[in-house]
C-alpha cells in the first residue's frame, strides 16, 4: 500500500529531527490510515476537517448580528430557515450507495471492496 510506504518514508526522514511528532504519529498510525478502509467514492467527503461546524457557519454568522433583536421563538424560526437555505448548497455524498455496505460491515482495502477471493488472498 502506497500510504504505508509514504508513512514509513516520513518516519525515516523526520524521526531524528522531530522525534516527539513522529512518535505521536506512530502511536496513532491505525487512526491515520483508517481513511483507506472506506470506499474510494467517500474519500472526498471524509477529507473535511469539521463538517458539522461548517454546516452551521451561516447560522452562526447571522445570529451574531441579530443578538438581542428577536424573541426566543423568532430566533429558533430564523435558525431553522437559515439551516434549510444552507442545506440546498450541500453536496450529495458521492458513492452514497456504498453506505449500506459500510454500515453492514463490508470491508474495504485501499478504497476497493474486499470480496471472498480478495480476503483469502490477503
Amino acid at each position: 500500500m502506497q500510504a504505508e510506504q509514504a508513512f514509513d518514508l516520513f518516519v525515516k526522514t523526520y524521526e531524528a529531527k522531530y522525534p516527539k511528532a513522529v512518535l505521536c504519529l506512530q502511536k496513532n498510525h491505525e487512526e491515520l490510515l483508517a481513511f483507506y478502509d472506506f470506499p474510494a467514492h467517500h474519500w472526498q467527503s471524509i477529507r473535511t476537517s469539521n463538517p458539522i461546524e461548517s454546516s452551521f457557519a451561516t447560522i452562526r454568522h447571522r445570529t451574531k448580528r441579530t443578538k438581542g433583536c428577536l424573541t426566543k421563538d423568532g430566533m429558533l424560526h430564523m435558525m431553522f430557515r437559515l439551516g434549510q437555505c444552507a442545506e440546498q448548497k450541500w453536496r450529495r455524498l458521492r458513492g452514497f450507495d456504498h453506505l449500506a455496505k459500510v454500515i453492514t460491515g463490508v470491508r474495504f482495502k485501499d478504497g476497493i471492496e474486499l470480496t471472498q477471493t480478495n480476503q483469502s488472498a490477503a
